[in-house]
């Protein structure tokens, strides 16, 4: 009798083992259908063909940010007085270079609304295609920008009077934007027809003119989405 009592409490104990084991996976099923297949796209890696959109911010030499995704980032420098454009996401291509020496991205800013494209130069973008391949979605990443040709111009004092920009207020380290066309070695101006937004920073000051350095030596990276290449 005591062994039939002691065989009915140990199955007793199993099925109770058994029962919460059912009731733990049926909990993770849950939280897993709930997640759909975000948790999976998360864990993927980004290789050449794959399409990733891409939140991105544009730094200066000093690390200042230029152009960004980033609401926050761009309020800050808003209410800090520095001068930033506000970008929509990028979808890039991963290990595909651009088709055009000038990749347009629609920007905001203050006096424009969203009317302006911004000119990402071709190097820049052919860098972020091939610096994202390896990255996770929601993976952070600097990655640099390197130019084969220096990415400056000299501007006289009548040049840019010419263009209405007053060359007296010009100092070292104020922030210009100016128009480019699709050939990125092609001559700045600050018409706006025809043309792409680029800032610029002034790096020298002279009696007679202004040096403008259009070069962006990082930008920050985020992958928030990302879409496989078809086998």
């Amino acid at each position: 009798m005591g062994t039939k009592k002691q065989d009915e409490k140990s199955r007793k104990l199993w099925i109770k083992i058994l029962a919460v084991g059912i009731c733990v996976v049926f909990a993770a099923m849950m939280i897993i259908s709930a997640m759909g297949s975000s948790w999976i796209s998360s864990l993927a890696v980004v290789q050449p063909g794959d399409v990733a959109v891409v939140d991105y911010t544009l730094k200066d030499a000093h690390g200042n940010p230029l152009v960004t995704t980033d609401a926050t980032v761009y309020k800050q420098a808003l209410s800090s007085g520095s001068n930033i454009l506000y970008s929509k996401q990028l979808t890039v291509t991963a290990n595909q270079s651009a088709t055009s020496s000038v990749y347009p991205v629609q920007v905001y800013s203050e006096g424009t609304g969203w009317s302006t494209q911004f000119a990402l130069f071709a190097n820049e973008y052919d860098a972020i295609s091939n610096g994202i391949v390896g990255m996770r979605a929601t993976g952070q990443k600097t990655i640099p920008l390197t130019e084969s040709k220096p990415m400056t111009q000299v501007w006289t004092a009548d040049q840019l009077e010419a263009h209405k920009v007053n060359f007296s207020a010009m100092k070292v380290g104020s922030v210009l934007a100016l128009g480019v066309s699709s050939n990125p070695q092609a001559e700045y101006s600050n018409s706006t027809s025809d043309y792409y937004m680029r800032l610029g920073e002034v790096t020298n000051k002279t009696a007679d003119d202004i040096t403008i350095d259009f070069a962006y030596p990082t930008v920050d990276i985020t992958v928030t989405s990302l879409n496989k290449a078809s086998s």
